[in-house]
């Protein structure tokens, strides 16, 4: 079993009544995201944040983590990572609920490329569904296997037209086939934008989750 850990931010109002957790992507770790976290803490004042690291180290980069290792980069490969990796991470994420005393319906998960990945696929197959997925610039593995899934939560995909990476077919497909298995879908292309996340998608991202969570933003978000 594979040690999961990774930088926390409490909730500004003290005691925690949901839970985001940032999957970073290949080659990266828990830092990565950490900032998203920081940005989006003053508008959901009661919500934790965890950014964990991956649990391997990556060859390919150094002081890099990764969920599962990528050489073919096909699906076959992307599944039988998610498969290998889901596991821990579903302990992980078991334990940090338990944590900070929070249901597993006000679990968000969040994930970047090969993070939407393993959110995705943990995601759709907890006992009880989480509030919402946030996939951004990522990769439905397995879309062939959604019939085993146990959970249907909110999904937002957001993915950048310019994406070279991880073409913005990829989430206009995860799109589709999350939709014919029956789960409540969005999807949101940024024009032009690359393998990353912008500042639409930031806001896009706040607003998705403070719906799904019930919070009301300042403004009306």
């Amino acid at each position: 079993m594979a040690e999961i850990d990774g930088p926390r931010l409490d909730p500004a109002d003290g005691k925690a009544d949901a839970l985001v957790v940032l999957l970073h992507g290949y080659g990266a770790n828990g830092e990565d995201l950490y900032d998203i976290a920081e940005s989006w803490a003053p508008f959901l004042p009661g919500v934790a944040f965890v950014s964990p690291h991956a649990p391997q180290a990556c060859p390919m980069v150094p002081g890099g983590r990764q969920w599962f290792p990528l050489t073919m980069r096909d699906d076959s490969e992307r599944w039988t990572g998610v498969l290998a990796a889901g596991p821990d991470l579903d302990r992980f994420l078991d334990a940090e609920l338990e944590r900070w005393g929070v249901s597993p319906d006000r679990l968000v998960l969040v994930g970047f490329s090969q993070g939407t990945m393993m959110a995705l696929h943990v995601g759709l197959r907890r006992k009880l569904a989480p509030a919402l997925i946030v996939g951004y610039s990522g990769y439905l593995a397995g879309a062939d296997h959604l019939g085993e899934i146990s959970a249907r939560p909110k999904v937002l995909l957001v993915h950048g037209t310019a994406d070279q990476v991880l073409p913005v077919e990829s989430s206009r497909n995860a799109a589709a086939a999350l939709t014919a298995a029956g789960l409540p879908v969005s999807l949101h292309l940024s024009p032009g934008l690359g393998h990353g996340i912008d500042r639409m998608g930031l806001v896009l991202g706040l607003r998705t989750i403070a719906e799904a969570l019930d919070i009301d933003l300042p403004g009306g978000g």
